[in-house]
């Protein structure tokens, strides 16, 4: 079972691809940087980019994180709207899309709620059969992956 993992942005969103069943693997992460500047185009660059993902890796079921508060209301804003284009795009596709709560992604992989970006990202690599310096990029790449774990957790 192929598993997609997005951890939404506005300007950079992170993917985890992973391969579930009885063991994990690590199939594709990274992040999508939008360039554009204007709302409504950066917001169509995001759900574009996320529909060509799904036509390479296929997977059959996409975990998406939550929104959670944010003290900067603009950003809030921001992301949500990326996040809502993101999952009006996993619907097009007709795919099963697991929402959830960043602290229902660390209880899921680190075992405890209010984790640690560096706990999460260490328990993603063993998760994983990954060394430490094996994961590299921007910790939203790491983030979804751990989403990815989370949604195979999830998932029935």
């Amino acid at each position: 079972m192929i598993v997609l993992g997005i951890d939404p942005g506005s300007t950079r969103i992170g993917y985890g691809v992973i391969s579930g069943g009885k063991k994990l693997s690590l199939v594709d992460y990274g992040t999508i940087e939008i360039k554009r500047k204007e709302s409504k185009k950066l917001i169509a660059e995001a759900a574009e980019k996320l529909s060509d993902l799904i036509k390479k890796h296929k997977p059959e079921i996409i975990g998406i994180e939550k929104l959670y508060f944010s003290k900067n209301v603009k950003t809030a804003m921001e992301v949500a709207q990326t996040r809502g284009a993101l999952i009006l795009e996993i619907s097009k596709h007709n795919i099963l899309m697991k929402e959830l709560s960043p602290s229902e992604i660390k209880l899921a992989v680190a075992g405890y709620g209010l984790a640690d970006k560096g706990a999460v990202a260490k328990m993603v690599g063993l998760l994983l059969g990954l060394k430490k310096e094996e994961l590299k990029g921007y910790d939203d790449a790491t983030d979804a992956l751990a989403t990815a774990i989370a949604a195979v957790n999830n998932a029935y």
